[in-house]
């Protein structure tokens, strides 16, 4: 669908964007881990999900234990070796220190895979959860109407799995850190309240100035996310419309669009790459100083006899350390932009789902009916946005077995009448009455082909339908696509159909469903645009043979031949229902007129006297071509070629029947 980019705006409320952030995140969180609606987590999933996030909180818990005790035994080695010189103490004192280290490195593997379990979990469940909402109440079709809503397939694909990830990953090193900070500012009070406390207020100082170098960063990583989910969408659609862009040779053209999303994607970009650098030198030199202070505070005690060697070796190593941790913290809070601008865009979908799949109460819906036959009843159809009317007042019913003709000029809302008989829209007024879509086929001007084999795409939608080979190769036979199990191995291969078969292949397979499935109503949407006279004649033969219920849209005059009632649409919404006898005698009628008075204006009276006597002899002479017989009918040239093929009679405006003589001396119409 067509996209539109949208500068992000700088807003001026901190407070407002973290409540907004927060809402979110609840959104997203809490019916996975507080589910509150009946039917959205089994208790014993929920169970499983909080038990394994209580083993990574222990797990998390265990390894700061295990580091702060890492600490001190560091700072016992050093004194043993510095101070006491002794050589039992001090393997006793290696083994145990080897002995935490393992634990460590356990501790580290373990928490990270039960945090990427949770991560999986998560995504699988809110992927799952998202796909349901987007396939029911056909949300991913209403959705398209919403210009808001960019690259839906892009959201559920690439932008869910980092959601879960982030926030794994995130909420565990946090917790991580902020119990490792803790504990290196108890062990530094223990030794210098003095560099404790000046420790912990760089600490202040400096979250607060990562995170406003942060802020703008998080901004620029929506914009990126949104610039590359335009470019991606610039190369789908060069994909899907592939042929059309052959056909036209717009290879440059699309280049140049193309060249302009990767452009605005690469420029976006630098401007990440750009403040990333401000932000990273800003992380080493607030961990530089971090590294250094405590040599200038401690190295004096030293100097002085205040403190002893292991003391001094353990704030050091402990403000290294501390500054470690701040810093992953630190860099976690900048990944956390990309985590926010993805928690956003979800939000953003998901909301959307919700106002697509309910009703609003402030707008008229057409009542729809479920019985076994069709039926409009004071039908007032509108766009779905309630801007335009496409019909007026619509009253009709079609018997079982019949055909209604849909016709008009572009525009004016053909489609848009089985939209409404398959509930897409909805807007307006009146009464549908009409069988359960189970019992409906539709068949598009272009056939959906589905991603799978032969087989599958002759049994869609009902898959699990059981026929045999034979009973499929007669179905082939009887659209004319014999050949194409030549084309593949056998029933179940599967290869890209929507490449191998050309359009008119496509309806003829879609008309093969139809004969596989019988069903009671059929709707066509031009479902013969791509075919040749003969195939369309013959397709719709067999489409009368199943006595099944139709209605088709079309333009071509050959498909009055096998409807029974024409609906002619009109510029005004409004409409006419008439018989296809009827109708063409209507349509006569006004040609007749018509063709009489633009011969009254091009020709003197005499002339066209003696252009009527001059014809009337040939028709009992010589015999019509197919123009003369255009001219004395209200029929197409392509039409009598039509029915010249088919040996149909003419009824022309001179009331005489004519029919094609195939004779090869002749190859004339003559009268009956």
């Amino acid at each position: 669908m067509p996209t539109q980019v949208i500068q992000s705006r700088p807003s001026t409320n901190h407070f407002s964007d973290f409540s907004q952030f927060w809402e979110n995140v609840k959104a997203i969180a809490e019916p996975y881990w507080f589910p509150t609606k009946p039917g959205e987590r089994a208790f014993s999933d929920v169970i499983r999900s909080w038990g394994k996030l209580i083993l990574l909180i222990l797990l998390i818990i265990a390894l700061v234990a295990i580091n702060v005790f890492t600490n001190f035994i560091n700072r016992y080695l050093v004194d043993i070796i510095i101070v006491e010189k002794n050589v039992s103490r001090f393997f006793d004192t290696v083994i145990l220190y080897g002995i935490a280290l393992v634990l460590v490195t356990l501790l580290v593997g373990f928490s990270k895979l039960v945090r990427k379990q949770i991560a999986l979990d998560w995504y699988q469940w809110l992927n799952n959860h998202t796909l349901s909402k987007y396939l029911s109440s056909q949300a991913y079709y209403k959705i398209n109407f919403k210009s808001e809503i960019d690259n839906p397939d892009q959201r559920l694909s690439q932008e869910i799995e980092p959601i879960t990830r982030n926030a794994l990953s995130f909420s565990a090193t946090f917790l991580e850190k902020v119990l490792e900070l803790t504990a290196f500012l108890i062990i530094l009070w223990s030794i210098s309240k003095q560099v404790a406390i000046i420790l912990f207020v760089y600490t202040i100082v400096g979250n607060l100035i990562a995170g406003y170098l942060t802020q703008e960063l998080n901004k620029i990583n929506g914009e990126e996310i949104q610039s590359k989910a335009e470019y991606n969408y610039c190369l789908t659609h060069v994909r899907n419309h592939s042929e059309s862009i052959a056909f036209f040779r717009g290879e440059k053209q699309e280049s140049n669009i193309i060249g302009r999303r990767f452009d605005n994607f690469i420029k976006t970009s630098k401007r990440k790459i750009n403040w990333e650098r401000n932000q990273d030198i800003f992380n080493r030199g607030y961990q530089a100083v971090i590294e250094i202070f405590p040599f200038l505070i401690l190295g004096p005690l030293y100097i002085t006899n205040q403190l002893g060697f292991g003391e001094i070796s353990q704030a050091s190593l402990t403000a290294y350390l501390f500054s470690n941790s701040l810093s992953e913290l630190i860099n976690e809070f900048g990944i956390s932009g990309q985590f926010s601008s993805y928690i956003e865009r979800l939000a953003e979908f998901s909301n959307a789902l919700k106002q697509v799949a309910k009703q609003s109460e402030n707008i008229n819906t057409i009542k729809i009916i479920e019985e076994n036959h069709l039926t409009f009843e004071h039908v007032t159809l509108k766009t779905p946005d309630n801007e335009r009317v496409i019909v007026e007042d619509l009253s009709l019913s079609v018997q079982p077995g019949e055909g209604l003709l849909i016709i008009g000029p572009s525009g004016r809302g053909k489609s848009s009448l089985l939209r409404a008989i398959a509930g897409l829209w909805t807007a307006g007024t009146g009464r549908l009455v009409r069988p359960p879509l189970e019992e409906v086929l539709f068949l598009p001007q272009r056939p959906y082909i589905i991603l799978g084999t032969l087989r599958e795409q002759l049994l869609y939608p009902d898959t699990n339908r059981q026929m045999t080979n034979a009973q499929l190769k007669a179905v082939l036979q009887q659209v004319n696509l014999q050949n194409l199990l030549s084309q593949v191995e056998s029933f179940d291969t599967e290869v890209p159909w929507e490449n191998v078969l050309s359009l008119g292949e496509q309806q003829r397979l879609a008309f093969a469903r139809l004969l596989v499935t019988h069903p009671r109503f059929t709707i066509l949407d031009e479902a013969t645009s791509a075919l040749d006279l003969n195939n369309e004649s013959n397709l719709y033969q067999q489409l009368q043979e199943t006595k099944t219920t139709f209605i088709s849209v079309g333009h071509r005059e050959s498909l009055f031949d096998y409807h029974q009632w024409v609906l002619e649409l009109t510029q005004d919404s409004s409409w006419q229902l008439l018989t296809v006898q009827d109708y063409r005698n209507q349509k006569m009628s006004q040609n007749s007129t018509e063709n009489t008075c633009i011969t009254n204006d091009t020709l003197h009276n005499n002339e066209y006297q003696i252009k009527s006597e001059r014809l009337a002899q040939k028709y009992t002479t010589e015999g019509l071509s197919h123009k003369e017989m255009s001219e004395l009918t209200s029929y197409a040239i392509k039409t009598i070629r039509s029915k010249a093929s088919k040996g149909e009679t003419i009824a022309a405006r001179d009331g005489f029947i004519y029919r094609y003589d195939k004779d090869p001396h002749v190859l004339k119409w003559v009268r009956i």
